[in-house]
């Protein structure tokens, strides 16, 4: 199979683990072309018990850690295979799956930096019969970079924009920013929380994965002092290049500052919105003051009220979908681990330096071959 025929399919769960993106792309000219994707849902107790560990809820032994590993595996695979049994006609074209997995742990600094990410990819491979490319952010940490994010290299080539600078916001459980400049200078990182304490509250609160179009928080008002006990953490402050996650930004950071707090539970989710708004707002003014638009990507971007709220805090800068310049929103991250697939396979780097502050580019993942 050339490399010009070769389809490649992409799978992550993101930060919020509300589903397994799953992604078959094609390559027109080495630019990432959507071809299919669906979202498969995990299993109420198993996304249950991701959220209890990344958050730090749950401790695992390793005989615990084991099944997990498997367990999300076996869900990677099985989305996988429903996104090829929906595509059979293509499915021999399939050179490899690239397989982000689920994030448990991400600590890009301290003396011991690392970031893990499970999902066994053997299982996928033998459960599919395609290659896997998996464990594709520790090569970057281990060269001293963050390890995230990712995606601006995809974002570059789908959504530059040459007459002017522009910023693409990823809305998943974490927000992070991509700068495209004129002059094709590109530069990003983690601004902070954006769904994953609004899911986390709802959820407490309402029930359900997520607050729906942001009715909940629209329910509420503004907690200003519990507003500014959030906005005084010191990631917010810190420069780039930084990453961040659920490890750090979770329901018991939120309630380590909740004594401040004045109102009923509506109050803090819509005080929890406006944390992700204002932290998001204020990073685009800091490091991409002359943007002239926003383009917006991942499940953030169906939330009616942190869109608007966005909007408003933006000013004059255009805000909108990724979808008016014909790019997916909810799925741009699960083609760009089709595209780290492939840049792996090609023997190619996959991070960008200046934005994981990475010594170097680095070709990214680890193979697990099919069985032949």
């Amino acid at each position: 199979m050339d490399n010009a025929s070769a389809l490649y399919l992409g799978l992550i769960s993101g930060t919020s683990a509300d589903g397994i993106d799953a992604a078959l792309v094609r390559f027109d000219d080495n630019t990432p072309q959507l071809v299919d994707a669906l979202t498969h849902p995990w299993p109420d107790d198993l996304r249950a018990r991701i959220l209890a560990v990344a958050q730090d809820e749950e401790r695992l032994d390793l005989d615990a850690y084991g099944r997990l590993d498997v367990a999300i595996g076996q869900c990677f695979a099985e989305a996988a295979a429903k996104l090829l049994e929906r595509n059979a006609a293509h499915t021999p074209r399939v050179r490899a799956i690239g397989s982000h997995g689920q994030t448990l742990r991400h600590r890009p600094a301290g003396e011991f930096p690392f970031t893990l990410q499970v999902g066994d990819a053997s299982v996928i491979a033998e459960r599919c019969g395609i290659d896997v490319v998996a464990d594709f952010r520790r090569a970057d940490v281990a060269a001293g970079g963050q390890g995230a994010p990712l995606l601006p290299a995809v974002h570059a080539m789908l959504l530059g924009r040459p007459d002017g600078t522009r910023v693409v916001l990823n809305l998943g459980g974490i927000a992070n920013i991509t700068v495209l400049d004129p002059a094709g200078k590109v530069f990003g990182f983690d601004t902070g929380p954006a769904n994953g304490l609004m899911d986390a509250w709802h959820r407490r609160h309402r029930g359900g994965a997520y607050d729906a179009n942001g009715a909940f928080a629209a329910s509420g008002r503004v907690d200003e002092a519990l507003l500014a006990a959030l906005l005084a953490d010191a990631y917010f402050a810190l420069p780039p290049p930084k990453s961040t996650g659920r490890e750090h930004f979770h329901l018991a950071w939120l309630e380590s500052h909740t004594a401040v707090a004045s109102g009923a539970p509506a109050d803090v989710q819509t005080t929890l919105l406006e944390l992700s708004a204002r932290s998001i707002a204020d990073a685009i003014g800091r490091h991409a003051p002359d943007a002239l638009d926003v383009l917006a990507c991942g499940g953030g971007v169906h939330n009616a009220v942190l869109m608007r709220r966005l909007g408003e805090l933006l000013g004059t800068r255009t805000l909108a979908s990724t979808a008016v310049h014909g790019v997916d929103p909810d799925y741009l991250e699960a083609t760009a681990f089709a595209w780290l697939a492939r840049q792996r396979l090609l023997g190619l780097p996959g991070n960008l330096p200046a934005v994981t502050g990475a010594r170097g580019p680095r070709v990214l993942g680890a193979v697990y071959p099919a069985p032949r």
